[in-house]
Parts: C-alpha cells; sequence; structure tokens
C-alpha cells in the first residue's frame, strides 16, 4: 500500500506544465473625494498636475514589435581618377656609323620606292582576296617603316621597307 501511495504521489508531483501569465495591471489608487480637508486658516496648496496613466503591460502576443531600422545605403565605390597614360618604352636601335646610316636610308628609300611602283601597278586592277590580303600588308608595313623614318630608326624602318619591297613583288607576279 505504501508502494502504491509513493507512485501516485510521484504521478501526481510529475512534470506539469505551468503556463506564465502576465501580472494583473497594477493601477494606482486615486484620492479619495468624499472626505473633505478641515477647514484651516491656511491657502489651500495647488494640486499636483494630474499625471497620465501608466500604459498597462499587454500579453507577449500582442506586443508590436520595434520598427526595423532603415537599411543602410550602401556607400558609392570612391571614383578613381583614369590610369595616366603609359609612356612608349623607347626603342632600342644600334648606333650607326655616318657611312651605314647614309647607306640605310638609300636602301629603305629605294625600297619603298619600288613597292609603292608595284602597288600602282595593281591599282584599278580586279585582285582576288589573296591578292587584296597583299595589299593590305604592304600598306601596313610602308606606313610602318616611315614612322620609323620619323623616329630616326634607320635599321628598322630599312626593314620594314624591304619587307613591303617583297611582298609588292609578289603582288604584281600574281597579277
Amino acid at each position: 500500500m505504501l508502494l502504491f501511495l509513493c507512485t501516485i504521489s510521484f504521478a501526481g508531483a510529475g512534470c506539469h506544465k505551468r503556463t506564465v501569465q502576465a501580472a494583473p495591471p497594477v493601477s494606482t489608487p486615486a484620492p479619495p473625494t468624499d472626505t473633505a480637508p478641515p477647514p484651516t486658516t491656511e491657502p489651500k496648496p495647488t494640486p499636483p498636475p494630474e499625471t497620465p496613466p501608466t500604459p498597462t503591460p499587454q500579453p507577449p502576443s500582442l506586443v508590436v514589435p520595434p520598427p526595423k531600422p532603415a537599411p543602410v545605403k550602401p556607400h558609392p565605390a570612391p571614383v578613381e581618377p583614369p590610369p595616366t597614360p603609359k609612356p612608349e618604352p623607347p626603342q632600342i636601335s644600334p648606333q650607326l656609323t655616318p657611312a651605314e646610316q647614309a647607306e640605310a636610308e638609300r636602301l629603305t628609300k629605294k625600297d619603298i620606292d619600288t613597292a609603292e611602283n608595284n602597288l600602282q601597278v595593281a591599282y584599278g586592277k580586279l585582285l582576288n582576296a589573296t591578292q587584296h590580303d597583299l595589299v593590305e600588308k604592304i600598306r601596313g608595313f610602308l606606313g610602318q617603316s616611315r614612322e620609323a623614318i620619323r623616329a630616326s630608326d634607320w635599321v628598322r624602318a630599312k626593314n620594314l621597307a624591304q619587307k613591303a619591297r617583297v611582298l609588292s613583288v609578289e603582288l604584281v607576279n600574281s597579277l
């Protein structure tokens, strides 16, 4: 019997869920108005101004969450100034003696003249795709050769003019 009573007491005292409830709102009692103050000769003190009643706490399910702060706008990326253009690297060319330079100038001008004359022969003729490609390459080499002449790079100018001449001869032979 004792064992039965112990089992029932443990079962009865088991895991009961207790619900937590908010405390009822506490209101401040108003001062009684039915009693009159005793007559005195002193002036009446002014009553303190009425304070608004304190808000009563609401149950957790009715509590409105505080407003979320506005999202932070990302700051625009700092504007970087455009990079300054790098100067062209200097052209390294061998130093020519005055005689070598004069010979390079003569050969360069001769090759340029030959290439231009061969282009004049092809001018006005119907060219296929390969011949048209050769004409474009010849013009490119001639332009680069003239740039090298302006830079006084006679070795480079001579090599480019020679390439233009060789291609122009090939063009004339294909016509």
